[in-house]
Order: C-alpha cells, then structure tokens, then sequence
C-alpha cells in the first residue's frame, strides 16, 4: 500500500475528537449510573428507614402497663405506613426485659449491636429484609426494664425505588450527554474550519508557487502554518540553489569548453610540432582551471545542501584548521607557499558539521594561496567567539568583494580560481550562526571564520 493510500485510510480528525467524546461521555456516564445506583440505593434505604423507624415508634408508644405486665395494643398507624410499600411483607416482635417474645414472631431476628435504635439486615423466611430495633424503657413499681420493638419490611419497594432514582439520573446523563456532544461537534466543525481553507488555498496554488501562506487561523492551527511555511521555505531554498547551479554551471562552463575544444581542434591540425606542444600547454592549464571551477562548484552546491540537512556535532576548530592545512600538497592550490600553522593548546569547540568547515577553511587558505603573497599562516584563537584565520602578506580582496563575500564568481578568474572560494565559504559561517570577518592587520590581511563558541 502506498504512503498516499495509507494517509487516505486514516480516520479523519473530526471522527477522532468524536470518537474520544464518545469514550468520554462513555466513562464518565458509566461513573455516574454506578453513583446513581449508589445514591438511589441509599435514597431509597434512608427512605423506607424512616417509616420502620415511624412504625416501631409508634408501636412503642402503644406500650402500657397493667397489672405488672406490659400490654401491647398494636396501633392501626403504625401498619399503614409500612402499607406505603404494599408488595413488601412485614414482620414484627415485641420482646419483654426477660427476653420473652411478649408478641408478634418469634422468627424475627434480633439486633446484634446495642443501642436505643438500630438497623440491621436480615432474613423474613427465605427473602432478605431490613429491621429495626427501637428500645423503650419502663420504670414503674410493678414493671421496669427495657422492652424491645423489632420492626422487619422485605427489600422490594426499596429496590424499585432504587431503580426508578438510577433511571431517572440515566435519562437525565443522556439527554445532558446527546446536547453536549450536539454543541462539542458544533464547536469542533468551527474550531476546524481553517484547515480547509488551507487545503483549498495549497490546491488552488501554481507549483512553483513556494511563498508563504498568509491566511488567520487559531493558535493550534497557526503553528502548523508556521511550520509548513518553514518547509516550503526550505524548499525553495533548496530549488533556488539548484537553479543557480544549472544556470551558473551552464553559463561558466560553455565558454572553456568551447575554447579548449577549439584548441584542441587546433592542435590536431597545427604541423609545427613546437606550436603544437604550446597549444597542449595551452590545452592542459584550461583543462586544470575547468576541474577546478567544477570542483568549488560542486563544493558549493554540497555546502549549501549540508546547511539543511548534515547534522550537527562538536567540532575542535583546530582539527579544521589542521584539516585544510594538510591539504596544502603539491597541486592542490595553484601557487605553493610554505605555511604555517598556529593553534592554542587548548581546544576551541564549535556545533556544527565538520565537513563544511574544512571546506571553507580550504577555500580561505586556498584565496590567499592564489591571491595573497607570502607568508601564509593558518590558525585558530578563541575568546568571546570562537575564529579560524588565515593571514598573508597580501591587500585583500577589491573593496566590492569585500563588501560582498557571498557573490559568486566574484574577483579575477584568470588564475585558476573559480571565484568561489570566499561565496563557499560565506555560506558556511552563515550556515554556523557566524560570519566572515576581514581586517588588514600586521603589515598583511586577514580572512576568518567567526563561529559561536560551545562549550
């Protein structure tokens, strides 16, 4: 499956952010039934407790003594609010000081706690119930002691009850649940309204159309903007560059083929043999400076790629500046000087991609080969900034160059440089955070790399 068809199967933002509301709404409304079961249970207990309470209170009341016997008139009251649950059976027993049923069932369960009042479960035959325990106290000449009221109902009002309250909060969640979704997707269909629009405004674009996409968009949205108008920047960086190679290569690379072809051609035809060794002569140094204009060409097109992708790493500036001048051999350069080298014993640490470096340091070791006059010295100080130089006893570049160290083919092409060197170089420290630096000092003159330090 290709990466476009795997995009086109993707759910689509919309179906994600509803997808989530739905697992939202789905936990939190499977939180709020399981409370909802919970509260109406309790409602439903603290309900149906408080008419066994009503019931035995008023049995207890009922209460009198005759005779050194307490008598039980069990009160008509008391039997119709425990009728509010009319499917529920009942059960009661009024037990005397000595622990003597006095009336009602003997099978009726007592109260494990002690107390004035208290609750507990229990069984009425083989269904569950709830029980009350109320105790009121005599204290006459011919009675006294506590005597016990035991008040039993079965649960099935209190269950229905229970479920009618977790019905209700359901129907309530959900009806609360289908408006928030209805308002979540209202909110999400403007919250994504820019990213059409810029769909629409990339498809309506030319090709080659790389500027920026000017168009407001929410926070969120506006940084992916920001982020696509950095690609496409780089894009067109990078399409800008190999614009300007095909057409500098095109325009500086015809006319010494043209001429070595025709000296060549020239040679061929040419009977005097010493004629024709000059025009080999001639042949051969075209055919040098052709390699070498390709060669810082290429150098540069590859600078300019590495800026973008080459990652970056801790570089000793001392190990560039030893780097370029290893490479000062025999042919290397189109001059040959003694140079030296000068490096602090301490290293002068830069981020960034050693390759590049090395390439600029040559190509300023290479300008002041060609161009300068000796001595020639390489080196690298450190203090705020971290700066590889490279000094001759030369003027410098023309003023115009100077003032433009980036322009390519700039300067004097006639001996064997490409015009290059300080354009490859500009594009490195560029590409570093830094710059290039020159200063006319010592009697001589001065080309260096001024890098940021780290660490």
């Amino acid at each position: 499956m290709s990466k476009a068809a795997g995009l086109r199967g993707t759910l689509s933002l919309k179906s994600r952010v509803a997808l989530a509301m739905a697992a939202v709404l789905a936990v939190g409304g499977a939180m709020v039934l399981v409370a909802a079961l919970a509260y109406g249970r309790q409602a439903a207990r603290e309900a149906y407790d408080r008419l066994l309470v009503g019931a035995a209170s008023d049995i207890a009341e009922s209460i009198t003594v005759r005779d050194g016997a307490a008598l039980v008139d069990m009160p008509i009251s008391a039997f119709e609010l425990l009728a509010l649950a009319p499917d529920d059976r009942i059960s009661y027993r009024i037990v005397g000081p000595d622990g003597e049923t006095l009336t009602g069932y003997d099978t009726a369960p007592l109260p494990r706690a002690e107390g004035d009042v208290v609750f507990y479960d229990g069984a009425f035959g083989s269904e569950k119930a709830r029980y009350v325990s109320l105790v009121r106290r005599f204290a006459e000449r011919s009675f006294s002691g506590p005597v016990q009221v035991i008040v039993g109902q079965t649960l099935k009002a209190r269950t229905e009850l229970a479920r009618d309250i977790a019905q209700n909060a359901l129907i309530v969640l959900g009806a609360a649940g289908a408006a928030m979704a209805f308002f979540a997707w209202l909110v999400m269909r403007s919250a994504l309204l820019p990213l059409p629009r810029i769909g629409f405004a990339l498809r309506q674009r030319d090709p080659t159309d790389l500027t920026p996409i000017d168009l407001s968009a929410p926070s969120e949205v506006a940084t992916l903007v920001e982020s696509l108008n950095g690609f496409m920047a780089r894009l067109d960086h990078q399409m800008t560059t190999n614009r300007n190679l095909i057409g500098d290569a095109a325009h500086q690379l015809r006319t010494p083929v043209a001429a070595i072809r025709a000296q060549a051609q020239l040679a061929a035809e040419e009977p005097d043999a010493t004629r024709r060794e000059k025009m080999v002569a001639r042949i051969h140094e075209r055919a040098v400076s052709l390699s070498h204009l390709l060669d810082q060409m290429l150098n540069h097109a590859m600078i300019i790629h590495r800026a973008d992708t080459a990652p970056r790493a801790l570089v000793d500036l001392r190990d560039v500046a030893i780097e370029a001048f290893e490479a000062n051999e025999p042919g290397a350069f189109g001059k040959q000087y003694a140079v030296s080298l000068d490096l602090p014993d301490s290293p002068v640490m830069v981020r960034g991609d050693m390759m590049s470096l090395a390439e600029a340091a040559k190509n300023l070791l290479g300008n002041a080969l060609n161009h300068g006059r000796p001595p020639v010295r390489i080196g690298v100080r450190s203090g705020d900034r971290a700066i590889l130089w490279v000094y001759d006893k030369g003027d410098g570049p023309p003023a115009e160059i100077l003032d433009e160290p980036g322009m390519r083919f700039a300067g004097d092409q006639s001996k064997g440089s490409g015009g290059l060197g300080l354009a490859i170089a500009h594009a490195v420290a560029a590409s570093h955070a830094g710059w290039i630096s020159f200063h006319a000092t010592g009697g001589g003159f001065e080309a260096a790399l001024d890098l940021p330090k780290d660490g």
